[in-house]
């Protein structure tokens, strides 16, 4: 069986990419069905037994920024050994809620930590493995503020400020345009039944 296909969502928090998570994950089975391929859904930080002890750390946790970057490719390694690599070589597909372009956009546009090491750790734990297709879903960090303000108990993530968030978004949409044959750019301010439109029409390309 032909390789399985590696998909992402990406956006800052607050910008409903987990609202439609399981939505796609289901139009997604429905179209790879008949074709006997399975859909695993994964996330980042997390994934693996390990990965998850480590993505509490890294929400709760106070750390250094080299620190916080280090365990976030950490986790990714075990990820990709323990289960993004073994599913596609089965021919499944896998969907994770995000995935090193975080990295670059939190700990690097966020935090402001060197693109040059970032680049450096992607190169050491993914050589030059990359998603096949990254849904970023875009929102101004206001409007993320005033969602994330009606949800839970906020991690160290969520509760950092709308200039982070927009260090944060500009980095994304950096990488967007670095790559634009990888993403599609979900504009988030839209209606949910508007959204799925267009994740409707995103699926219909692969």
């Amino acid at each position: 069986m032909a390789r399985g296909r590696f998909i992402t969502f990406e956006g800052i928090d607050g910008a409903g990419k987990t609202t439609h998570l399981a939505w796609f994950r289901e139009q997604l089975e429905q179209k790879l069905g008949a074709m006997g391929r399975s859909v695993v859904m994964t996330r980042e930080p997390g994934g693996t037994p390990l990965g998850e002890k480590l993505r509490e750390i890294l929400l709760h946790e106070p750390m250094d920024l080299e620190t916080e970057a280090l365990l976030m490719f950490a986790a990714r390694r075990e990820h990709l050994a323990r289960v993004i690599e073994p599913a596609l070589a089965r021919g499944d597909w896998v969907l994770s809620d995000r995935f090193t372009d975080a990295t670059f956009a939190y700990q690097g546009g966020g935090r402001g930590l060197p693109r040059d090491k970032l680049e450096a750790l992607e190169r050491w734990v993914q050589g030059g493995f990359q998603p096949d297709l990254t849904v970023l879903f875009d929102l101004a960090p206001d409007t993320a503020s005033e969602r994330r303000g009606a949800a839970r108990e906020p991690d160290r993530f969520e509760s950092e400020t709308d200039a982070f968030f927009t260090r944060t978004r500009a980095e994304y949409l950096r990488r967007a345009e670095e790559a634009p044959y990888r993403f599609a750019i979900v504009d988030s301010s839209q209606s949910i039944d508007e959204i799925r439109k267009k994740l409707e029409q995103v699926i219909a390309t692969l």
